[in-house]
């Protein structure tokens, strides 16, 4: 897919798995190699530029067994505060950056099932330019609302006010639900995440529309 450089990437990865006996999510195996790996190919062959990835739980052995090169490292020492903490860190990160980008498109290291071509519907229901920047845009799956979510660069500061806890952009994206842009996705994406031992199932599931490697 032709990469849409003026979105950037947002990976949140920082998760401990609390809830999986500590195990940090990043690091679950799937098809072989480290889950972060697979979120962090979906967005890239979705379309995204740059990539900032949030590490938290493990962070040091997330980069020494993970290939993450040519990404953004965000570091976030509040990870346990919940995704709030990392959206913000991510957002300070992209405000930060020497290249500025139109907006952000965020995806989450639990959900194998969310790839490339939820990303690209996504970003192609976005639009360019204007509506770009102060865009809101995220996938719905048989009308729920779910990942990857599209923030325009005009809005972070908005976001990043109201991210809190485990929240992360669910307030904003609530006051704002007139704006937002919902793209169906369900047809070509599924949003389990995986929270529980139970959920380990779906690391059994082949990675949709994976690119062969």
């Amino acid at each position: 897919m032709e990469t849409k450089g003026e979105v950037a990437g947002v990976l949140l990865a920082a998760g401990g798995g609390r809830r999986l006996g500590g195990r940090p999510k990043a690091l679950l195996a799937y098809e072989g190699r480290p889950l972060v790996e697979h979120a962090l190919r979906a967005l890239r062959e979705g379309g995204c530029g740059p990539v900032h990835v949030v590490l938290g739980a493990a962070a040091d052995e997330v980069r020494e067994r993970a290939d993450l090169s040519g990404c953004v490292i965000v570091d976030n020492p509040r990870w346990e505060e919940g995704m709030g903490s990392s959206l913000r860190a991510a957002l300070a990160s992209l405000a930060a950056a020497e290249r500025p980008s139109a907006a952000a498109l965020i995806g989450l290291v639990d959900q194998p099932g969310v790839g490339a071509a939820a990303v690209a519907r996504v970003l192609a229901a976005a639009g360019t330019g204007d509506a770009l920047v102060s865009g809101l845009a995220s996938a719905v799956y048989a009308g729920r609302r779910g990942h990857p979510v599209l923030i325009g660069a005009a809005r972070w500061a908005g976001v990043a006010g109201s991210a809190t806890e485990d929240r992360g952009a669910r307030a904003y994206l609530r006051e704002h639900s007139e704006q937002t842009i919902l793209v169906e996705c369900g047809d070509i994406g599924d949003p389990a995440d995986i929270d529980t031992p139970a959920d380990l199932r779906l690391l059994e599931a082949p990675a949709p529309g994976a690119t062969k490697r």
